[in-house]
């Protein structure tokens, strides 16, 4: 599978954000993300290595944009939130955007939409409108799915015995992805939360609990079903 890299955005601290699309057109593209929080290297670890295994096979022909690190400054810095201190996944432009923040790394900005990473990628979802977004974090693991997408987190659920959740009644996120994609993109939303590395639990290990899963996932046909 081809890609081409796009035309890339600009984080708080002027550091390029990569951006790579394949070859193939279509009206809505699947979205992979990774790197939202910068402190959560292994779904970022997750999103680069489905984005070489895609790269490098020809078992897969289907419109995608890749964005493997989303957040940049906080990747480098090993921090949760981007170069102005506000974590990314609270400050998309969704109905329950709230200035409040339960605690300090999970502050929204300013206003919705206030940061570059943001604005980079919600141009990126203008000029190729998403059907599919696969967001990865790392925070226990857990398939967390917003949207008609269920059928995904119980394919992905089957290889890997995550729990499943719909929402995370205990754990609200305002501005976050997971609620502007179906509301405002009418677009669902996986977000893959991997485990946190220990001694036991390594980025390789994480990928070979999940590597079988997400090969079967891209070449079984079930994204291609969605009619959204």
């Amino acid at each position: 599978m081809k890609f081409v890299e796009l035309t890339s955005g600009s984080s708080v601290k002027n550091h390029i954000i990569r951006a790579y699309k394949s070859e193939l057109n279509a009206p809505k593209y699947n979205y992979i993300l990774g790197g939202v929080h910068g402190d959560e290297v292994e779904g970022a670890y997750l999103a680069q290595k489905i984005f070489e295994w895609l790269s490098s096979t020809n078992e897969v022909e289907l419109p995608m944009i890749i964005v493997p690190i989303v957040n940049v400054d906080g990747f480098n810095l090993k921090s949760r939130v981007n170069g102005n201190g506000v974590d990314l996944n609270r400050n998309l432009p969704s109905k329950q955007w709230s200035s409040q923040a339960r605690e300090a790394k999970y502050f929204p900005g300013v206003k919705p939409l206030s940061e570059p990473e943001n604005q980079y990628l919600v141009s990126l979802f203008g000029k190729y409108p998403p059907r599919f977004i696969l967001s990865f974090h790392s925070w226990y693991p857990v398939i967390n799915y917003n949207g008609a997408c269920k059928e995904v987190a119980e394919f992905l659920a089957s290889f890997n015995n995550y729990p499943i959740e719909a929402d995370f009644l205990t754990h609200p996120t305002p501005g976050s992805l997971g609620e502007y994609g179906p509301q405002v993109l009418n677009s669902p939303v996986l977000t893959f939360e991997c485990p946190v590395l220990t001694e036991s639990i390594t980025l390789d290990s994480i990928w070979k609990e999940n590597e079988v899963a997400f090969k079967k996932l891209f070449t079984s046909g079930l994204i291609e079903s969605f009619k959204n």
